[in-house]
């Protein structure tokens, strides 16, 4: 259950961040770490959490995207 904490306090300090105009770098290493977090908590709990891995696959996805397109 640690893990899913962890997900909503990362969500919460996004959405601060976002409410206050933070850079985007700022909204971007806690996009980082949130995926790091839910990846864990996926691991920790395997059961019934196909939905939340395929929205972080999803993102991974989009994220590899974006990088590729701010490198060009």
């Amino acid at each position: 259950m640690d893990e899913a904490a962890a997900v909503l306090a990362t969500l919460a300090r996004i959405d601060a961040l976002e409410q206050e105009g933070a850079p985007p770098h700022a909204l971007l290493a806690e996009v980082r770490t949130l995926l790091a977090e839910a990846e864990t908590w996926i691991a920790a709990e395997p059961g019934g959490t196909e939905r939340a891995a395929e929205a972080l696959d999803s993102c991974h996805r989009a994220f590899e995207r974006r990088q590729v397109v701010a490198m060009t």
